[in-house]
């Protein structure tokens, strides 16, 4: 277990949960379901339970300090890895992976981002152990792949080949999110899976492969080799960490290499990634109504979803198939269906009314 490392990445701004999730507190931060954790605490109590917590690390963006040492008082300063700038998830995990050799050049590693919810943590925690032996035995690239229950638009899909290592499976194709009638077509062949966005591999492996996929990247951090874990690091990232390309980890290793699996397992898993996927989970009247944090009445309304601040009643009419959310300076109400708008409403509102609304 020594071996064992967990990176976690936080560094989002968790857009298409606005206006409940803001650049200044992103919805890693937040909790959402009244348990006294945020969804960031949640995936660390989850991963010290297969990886000792001296283990782990954080990756996030160095404005979240504060709420980090806040929620996570029991890391040390030295497991949170501070990103100058935000530039997707190839740098960030090229860092971790760089800066964990330097502590344990035998490493193996599950990257996870911060906000995902696991219903059936037994089972998960099961599938992650086996994944990091897979990865500690094998030159491999690891995935884990989600049995789908709806033509889901929102995630990307894992199509498995036949080509197999036990319950390990190799890659044939991922597919970013498809749209409806595709995502159709992807469930009902029973070879595609949701990719969840959690990865293991060795430290060598994924090292290797950044070197050889994306030599862009892997030649910024090669240059730190033998400052990782000192006193130079923190210049030494701020001088470099801005000048990577904004990749995705998918993009620029997993969708590249030959060596890619997956392990395709069934936890109680969502992303938490918009408004709908928390629709589909929260708690409903008999009108399929869904109501967070406050109390609301509705009236000839069917399939919303509403959250105001504690304390605040609403008062709904009319309305079908709506997100009707409030948090500070901003009331968003808006149809779940057109949800994927919210990233240009986020922008508009930057750019006509200022920073205090996003």
């Amino acid at each position: 277990m020594k071996n064992n490392y967990c990176v976690i990445m936080g560094g989002g701004v968790g857009a298409r949960f606005w206006p409940f999730s803001r650049t200044t507190y992103p919805k890693q931060f937040l909790d959402f379901f009244g348990t006294g954790r945020s969804l960031l605490q949640m995936t660390f109590d989850r991963f010290s339970k297969v990886v000792p917590k001296e283990n782990i690390f954080i990756v996030t963006n160095e404005i979240y300090a504060e709420l980090i040492q806040e929620q996570l008082p029991e890391l040390n300063a030295s497991q949170v890895l501070y990103e100058p700038a935000r530039r997707n998830t190839a740098p960030c995990v090229a860092w971790a992976s760089y800066h964990i050799k330097a502590i344990n050049p035998n490493a193996n590693i599950v990257v996870a981002p911060s906000d995902h919810l696991i219903l059936k943590e037994e089972e998960f925690l099961g599938t992650i152990r086996n994944g990091l032996e897979f990865v500690g035995q094998n030159n491999s690239l690891l995935t884990l792949g989600i049995l789908p229950n709806r033509p889901e638009t929102g995630y990307g899909y894992i199509q498995v080949g036949e080509e197999k290592i036990g319950d390990f499976c190799k890659v044939k194709t991922f597919t970013e999110k498809p749209n409806h009638e595709l995502a159709k077509v992807f469930i009902e062949s029973g070879e595609f899976f949701w990719n969840s966005g959690i990865f293991m591999w060795n430290v060598n492996t994924i090292i290797d492969s950044f070197e050889q996929f994306t030599p862009e990247i892997a030649s910024h951090f090669e240059k730190g080799v033998g400052i990782y874990g000192t006193a130079e690091e923190k210049e030494f990232i701020k001088k470099e960490f801005p000048l990577c390309p904004n990749i995705s980890i998918d993009y620029g290793i997993m969708e590249k290499s030959p060596n890619t699996y997956v392990l395709c397992a069934d936890f109680g898993w969502s992303d938490l990634g918009t408004w709908g996927s928390l629709y589909e989970l929260s708690e409903k009247d008999q009108n399929e109504n869904a109501t967070l944090k406050c109390k609301s009445a509705f009236y000839e309304a069917e399939n919303n979803i509403v959250t105001l601040a504690d304390g605040k009643l609403a008062v709904i009419q009319g309305l079908n198939d709506y997100i009707v959310a409030e948090s500070g300076n901003v009331l968003l109400i808006c149809q779940k269906n057109e949800e994927q708008r919210i990233r240009q409403f986020v922008a508009d509102a930057q750019m006509t009314f200022g920073e205090d609304f996003v």
